[in-house]
């Protein structure tokens, strides 16, 4: 069994789209919207097959606690110790906030975790 894909509540959907577009090399489909509802939607593609589901719907609100129940991060596989540092650095550049710097974990994996400018956790590693 594969997993399909992860979705992922964004305030900002054409943010989140440009976000994993600029930096994670995915690719957006089409926009979906439900006039019903006021759902929209974009799947975001990456090269190995993944996809992300960013979603939207009126009056969402975030919670700030990364400490709860859910959703904790997406990693995404950079390739290389470089890559993570490269990659980092041009986040940090461009204003997103390093919540952990690149660093070796006890478990063995380089890793750093970026924030969007949502707050949602986005780890970068090896």
């Amino acid at each position: 069994m594969t997993i399909d894909h992860i979705a992922l509540y964004v305030q900002d959907l054409e943010g989140g789209k440009a976000f994993f577009e600029t930096y994670f090399e995915g690719t957006a489909g089409d926009f979906y919207h439900n006039d019903k509802t006021g759902f929209s939607s974009y799947f975001v593609s990456f090269s190995d097959g993944a996809r992300l589901e960013l979603m939207n719907l009126p009056g969402l609100e975030r919670s700030r606690d990364s400490r709860t129940a859910g959703y904790a991060h997406i990693a995404f596989h950079a390739g290389s110790k470089e890559a993570v540092d490269r990659l980092t650095g041009r986040l940090r550049a461009d204003g997103y906030t390093v919540f952990s710097e690149p660093r070796l974990t006890g478990d063995g994996y380089y890793e750093s975790v970026i924030e969007d400018k949502e707050g949602n956790r986005i780890e970068i590693t090896i």
